[in-house]
This record gives structure tokens, sequence and C-alpha cells, in this order.
């Protein structure tokens, strides 16, 4: 709907309605208003929310605002009422000149959705221009000798409104030698001209004032006026005559300032004075006085200041043609300025994000773009493209705006900023390019987990190590950024030989350092698993995780330990029984160690430390076995005291030793008459001695009494031989041959030494008989019994016991409690 203005006479102009703008919307988004000028600042145009679709508190919410190329705002949006109201007060004849038409066209952006819309406002011409001719007078010299009907033109007024509200009539004050002629031209224009109705008489006047008046078709109607002074000439009766009425020139943009475009020529048939013609330049209101100049001689029109096809592309110039009188013509020159390509693609980015986050699909929106080239034609055709393979696309939008979109997803840890280089091109020859420059972030997401250097690691540490020791160093990398690429590091937890395992180690969560919470002993356990998971702190968080298996270094801490010969628990030395008669190489019995370490820690040496006669024993430095080095002399003693030595090879090494006595006799009475040429030892312990001696010996009367008896009562049983037989069988079987002593997974074979023993009868005397050595080591057990030589006792105590081979397998078992328990004894 569209409200007229209208005005009426009072003391001045007083705006009494201001017209309503009316919308229309088209398919390709295209508004249009209407509205007069020179309205007040404020003053409503159109309700451009409504236009919108939108509600009035949405517009500064949506980043609602308006968009124009390189000039001065005229209209601004009102967020509290949703209107658009103009700037400031807008002049129709300062902005269009006398176009019929006068239209405003910007764009209206919503920002957050990066739609445009075309708005195109048409501003009416109001009568606030009174027609003016420029000048207040004007003299005209008409001789004499003029015939009426003659005319002769006048100034011409200019009103710079358009339609009705521009100049419409001229009326000429009432007299009775002129009359007024109005003419009509090309392009509605209205030039007038003064008309002699009777001749003039100059001796009767010589001079006529008139006034020439100019209105134009508003309401209320204004009007100017031009004093006319007319004087009476004689003679001159021919006014100059241009050779054409209308002159038609083209020029290009880039001609030089004092370039010359045509000259111009008129003449006047009267001779001297009243023939000498001189041009004048009508002076119209604009710039084409100050463009061009006009040479009063010659006629010639140059070029004054720059042409600028962007500027005007026509020129209307106006010049007359006076003679000396003067009398005086007019010509008209229409000057045509050509484009050249003299302006770049002006590129202007309307609206940009800084940012777009990496899981963003194809098509999301980054920039609005608008192109303008200022020429015209196909020097205006602009270009516009992504320079460079670059993931991003540019979308026709409308009225030269482009949108920025992404061609497919983003990846920040490939490209974490985009240097984007537009360039716009116009279409002319040669053609004009602008680049522009757009720097784009891409923000980063947690879309990679941390990612160890290697599948697996393996870390060594010494044992005994202090507590707090830094083991090893673990480092995972997150090619996320900020808080997406910060690490932290933890122990899965787990138990160890009943522990949980963060008692043993413990990570620290920023550095990824392992480090020992408590000292590792090698012989407790030599290998952890671990597992470490490393953690980003995105939202949500990843993880990855990787093994690491710590070794535990062995390190020499533990001393040899001797297993045989055993230390007796009472401060005594241990006892090992040899023959006299032993040949060289005689194996007289074995040390036995062993060591907790490994590898070298645990390789042992054996070397005889002291001896009571050097060189009659040796000792085997990697078998520990005690041999007869020679044979022994009747010089050497019985009682041979022997301290053996045992090594590690680590660093620093570690030793142990035994000490205990060789004892070396043919018989039993051999060894006790050997035994008691010692000489007693007069102190308190050779008295203790005495008497465990004493105590020994009746402990082995009762078990021989003793075992007498059993054998008497077998003799009873006689009819369950067998079973009684079985029983002693299994009884001696009950007794271990072979011992093996453990010690973390490493076992040592212990052989007990002995030798075969038998007693003979012959003279009533018992001997100890020493068999020929096969320097091979020999268990006890049934067998090496029953391979000895018979037992030789009286008949009836063979008799009485039944079978011969109980008796020799009972009387093996009871030397043997003779050798353990009694002979060490005695030998001390």
């Amino acid at each position: 709907m569209t409200n007229c203005l209208r005005f009426q006479e009072g003391r001045g102009l007083a705006l009494l309605c201001a017209l309503l703008g009316t919308l229309c919307e088209t398919g390709s988004g295209l508004i249009r208003y209407s509205m007069p000028e020179e309205l007040d600042k404020g003053s409503f145009v159109g309700n451009i929310a409504k236009d919108l679709e939108l509600e009035p508190q949405e517009l500064a919410e949506r980043g609602v605002r308006i968009v124009s190329r390189g000039r001065t705002q005229l209209f601004s949006v009102d967020p509290r009422s949703g209107s658009l109201i103009t700037a400031g007060r807008i002049d129709r004849e300062e902005l269009c000149a006398q176009s019929p038409r006068c239209l405003v066209k910007f764009n209206i952006l919503i920002e957050d959705k990066l739609k445009i819309f075309e708005v195109e406002i048409e501003i009416r011409d109001i009568n606030d221009n009174a027609p003016d001719f420029l000048t207040e007078e004007l003299e005209i010299k008409i001789s004499e000798l003029t015939a009426p009907g003659t005319q002769f033109p006048l100034k011409t007024a200019f009103d710079p409104d358009v339609g009705m509200n521009s100049l419409q009539n001229y009326q000429l004050s009432s007299n009775d030698y002129f009359s007024l002629a109005v003419k009509g031209i090309s392009g509605g224009g209205k030039y007038p001209e003064l008309v002699l109705e009777q001749a003039l008489d100059r001796e009767e006047r010589e001079a006529h004032q008139l006034v020439l008046s100019a209105s134009d078709g508003g309401d209320p109607v204004l009007s100017g006026n031009l004093r006319i002074q007319v004087i009476v000439l004689d003679a001159n009766d021919n006014p100059p005559a241009f050779t054409q009425a209308e002159y038609h020139v083209s020029v290009r943009e880039d001609r030089p300032v004092g370039t010359r475009l045509l000259r111009v020529n008129a003449t006047d048939p009267d001779e001297g004075f009243n023939a000498q013609v001189s041009y004048i330049l009508d002076k119209m209101p604009g710039k084409t006085a100050q463009t061009f100049y006009l040479d009063p001689v010659t006629g010639d029109i140059s070029i004054l200041k720059s042409l600028d096809y962007e500027d005007a592309m026509f020129y209307e110039i106006k010049i007359e043609a006076k003679d000396g009188p003067g009398l005086f013509s007019r010509a008209k020159i229409l000057v045509t300025v050509l484009d050249v390509n003299d302006n770049a693609p002006e590129v202007a980015i309307t609206s940009l994000t800084s940012s777009v986050p990496e899981e963003s699909t194809a098509g999301r929106e980054i920039a609005l773009i608008n192109v303008h080239d200022r020429d015209s034609g196909q020097n205006g055709q602009v270009t516009v493209f992504v320079l460079e393979n670059m993931p991003f696309n540019l979308e026709k939008s409308i009225d030269g705006y482009y949108r920025l979109v992404t061609a497919r997803s983003l990846d920040r840890e490939q490209v974490s900023e985009y240097n984007l280089t537009l360039r716009a091109t116009d279409g002319g020859t040669p053609s004009l390019s602008t680049e522009t420059h757009i720097t784009l972030h891409v923000t980063d997401i947690n879309d990679n987990p941390p990612a160890f250097t290697h599948a697996s690691y393996s870390a060594y540490i010494p044992e005994n190590n202090p507590r707090g020791t830094s083991i090893f160093s673990l480092t995972a990398h997150d090619p996320d950024s900020g808080q997406n690429g910060c690490l932290t590091y933890a122990l899965t937890e787990d138990n160890l030989q009943g522990a949980p395992l963060s008692s043993y180690v413990s990570i620290n969560s920023d550095t990824g350092i392992l480090y020992a919470l408590r000292s590792f002993d090698y012989e407790q356990f030599r290998e952890l698993q671990l597992w470490v998971t490393a953690s980003d702190s995105g939202d949500p968080p990843l993880s990855s995780n990787v093994s690491l298996r710590l070794f535990v270094l062995d390190r020499n801490d533990n001393a040899p330990e001797i297993l045989y010969p055993a230390v007796p628990t009472d401060g005594s030395t241990g006892v090992e029984l040899a023959p006299r008669s032993a040949e060289p190489g005689y194996l007289v019995t074995k040390v036995v160690a062993v060591d907790r370490d490994s590898g070298q820690n645990a390789w042992l040496s054996y070397r005889l430390l002291k001896a009571s006669e050097p060189g009659l024993f040796t000792v085997g430095v990697h078998t520990g076995e005690v041999r007869t080095a020679r044979a022994l002399q009747d010089r050497d003693a019985l009682k041979q005291s022997l301290v053996v030595a045992v090594q590690d090879h680590g660093q620093p090494p570690f030793s142990a030793t035994v000490t205990f006595t060789v004892a070396m006799a043919d018989s039993i009475p051999d060894v006790l008459a050997d035994l008691g040429s010692f000489e007693p030892s007069h102190d308190s312990e050779a008295s203790d001695l005495t008497l465990y001696l004493v105590v020994a010996v009746a402990a082995v009367s009762c078990v021989f009494l003793a075992f007498v008896v059993v054998l008497l009562a077998l003799r009873v049983r006689r009819w369950h031989k067998s079973c009684l037989l079985q029983t002693a069988s299994g009884g001696m079987a009950g007794v271990p041959a072979t011992h093996f002593v453990g010690v973390d997974g490493m076992q040592a074979f212990l052989q007990t030494y002995s030798h075969e023993i038998s007693l003979t009868a012959d003279s009533r005397k018992s001997h100890l008989i020493f068999p020929q050595p096969n320097y091979a080591d020999t268990l006890i057990s049934q067998e090496s019994c029953e391979k000895s030589e018979p037992l030789l006792i009286p008949q009836d105590l063979l008799e009485a016991n039944g079978d011969p081979k109980l008796l020799q397998v009972s009387f093996c078992f009871f030397l043997w409690i003779v050798q353990r328990t009694v002979m060490p004894m005695w030998l001390l």
C-alpha cells in the first residue's frame, strides 16, 4: 500500500505525512519499498522484520545487517521495532540527478544463516526545488531593423525535480512589443524564445524591461524569474548559426587530460563587428563545466579533467555562439564515454568464520563473499575461484555473492590451518585480477588415541636397588592438541606373590617414568609383567595399552652354602672314614655346596685351605671331591683335619669354609688304639667329652641288646618268616640313599659317601675290612650290605636267629647307626 505525500501553503513547507513503503518479494528474495525524498532521519520506510519473517527481537540475535558497496549508508534497521528507517535526509536530486526513476539498492544479510536479501527502494521526487535560471539578468541587443516575428532564444531554467515537479511552463510579463514562444525538443526539454511582435524604434524607446517566469507542475507550484533587458541596436539582424544543432562524439575513459574531442563552428552572415563570433560554454550545474573546456575563439572542446566511465558514462554539453553585438545561437554536444578495463575486481568478505571443527562434513559454510567490478560489459564479468588444491568450493548466490563451503571433511592432524587465496578475474583484455587471503583454523576433536612407539617394552633393573630408583621411561604420542593431546599414564592393577603390583612399582602420571617402590630380590622373583595405560584428557577420553617386561638382574649377594659335610650343631667337626690302605686317588668324601645366585655369581670352585698333613689330600676344583693324593705312611696320624673353602665367581666374590676330620684305620681296635694314643685334655671340655663317650657306648650297647632280643623273638615266630623279611626290607627301604636339596629352582644332588664294612670272627676279634675302592661314588643301601662279606658269628647264634641273610642286613643297619652316632664322638 502506498501513501501520498501532500504539501499545503502556509508559513512554510511542512511535511504532513510520510509515504509508508510497499513491499513485494519475488521468488529470488527481492524486497521493494517506495518512499518520498527529504524525510527526516529515522523516518519509517518499511517493516523489514515482517518481510524477513522475523520478530523484531530476532534481528540483533541473528545478526541482521545492511550490506552495501562503496556508498554512504542511507538506511538503517531499528532493532526495537523491526523497521527499516532512514539514516539521514535523502536528496533524490543528489542521488539520481534528473533520472526519471531513482532506485537505491542494497542487501540485507542474515548472518547466522548466511542468507542475503536484495532490497530495492524507489526514492520518489517531491517538489522541493523551484525552477532556476542560474542568472538573475539577461541582456539582449536587437537591431531596430529586426522584422516583427523574429525570435530570440532566451536562457532556460533548470529544475532538478522530475515529472510534474520539474519545469512545466514559461510566462513573459505583459508588454506591447514582445511575446513568448516555447519550443519543445527531443527528450522533453522546453526552450523559451522571445518573439518580436512589432518593429522597434530606437529613437522612441531604446531599452525594454521584461520578466520571464518559469514554473513547475508541483503542488504547490514553484517558480523562478529572469529579468530581461532588451537594448535596441542598429543593423545587426543575423545571429551566428552552428553547422550542426547536435554534435556526437565518443571518447575512451583513459584519454589523457588536454585531449581535443572536436571543434564546433558557427557563422554569422553579417560583416565586421557584427560577424565576430565567440563561443561560450553554457554553465550547467554539475560536473560538466569542470570536466570539459571550450576555447572561446577556436571552438575546440578538450578534456579538462580525467574521465571515469564508472563515474559518468554520458555528458551533455550546451554551447553558445555569440556575435559582436550580442546575438547568439545554441548547439548541443553529446559525449559518450567508452569503458576500458581499468578497474580490478573488488572482493569483499561480508561474513567469515575464522575456525571450523575438523569433524565438519562437506558443505559447511565458511564465509560469504561479494565480488564486484565497476567496469561494464565483458570488462565487468568476474570469475572467482580458490587457488591451489584446497578442500573448499565457491557456490554462487545472488547479486555477486558467493558462499565459501567445505568440499570434504577436514583433518586437523594433517592440516591445522589453511591459508586460502581467492582470485577474482574479470573478462577484459588484458584481464585484471584481485587476490584475497583468508586464514582458517581447524579446531581439534579427540579422534586419535595415544600411541606408543613400540608394541612392547623391556626394562632391566639390578637387584638390591634403592627404593625410588628410576627404572624406565615410557612415552606415548597423541597427534591431537590441547586437552585432547594431554596424556596421563597409569599402571593396570595386578597382584604379584599375593601383594598388589602398585606396592612394587609406580609410574609418574605426567612423565611416564617408572619408579621402584621396594628393593627387588633376584632370588625371590626374576621378572614382572606390567601393563601401562596412556589416556588423553579429551571428552570422551581415549587410551591405549602397552606391555612392559621388567627383568631383575642378579648380583652376587649370596655366599655359597655348604650342604655336605653338615656342620654339627654342637660346635664339633664332622668325621669321615678312610682305610689306611687307601691308594692315591681314593675318594674320601665330597663337599657339596650351592649358591642362591645365578650365572657366574653361582659358579663355585673348591680348594683345600688347610690340612694337618699337607700333600696327603687333594680337592677337585669344580667337583669338590676330597681324594687321597698319596698312600698313607706310618708317620701319618690317623686323625687328619681338613679345611675346604668354597668360593663363587661374583664381583666381589663370596666364600664359605667347612672343617671336618678324616679318620684312617684298617680295623676298629686300630682306630680305638690310635684314638687312645692322643693325650686327653685336662680342661673341663675333655671331662665333658669323656662323659659323652661313656654315654654313647652305653647307648650303643643297649641298642645291640635290643637287637639280639628282636632276633630271638623272630626265631619264635619262624613260621611267619616271609612276612618278617618283607617288613625288614620295607624298613630298610625307608632309609633314604640319596638326598636332593632344592634352592629356588636349583637342585643340588647330595650323595652320602660310605664304605662297605664286614666283620670277621678270626681270633675271636672283630676287624674293620675296607674293600678296594673303585673310585666311584657309593650309596648306603641294602644292596651294598648284601655285597659285603658274610658276617661270621658262632653257629649257635646263627641257628637261633634263623636266616643268615636277615642277620647280615640287620647288622649292616647297626653299623650304620654306629657310624652316624658313636664314631664321630670317639674321634673327637
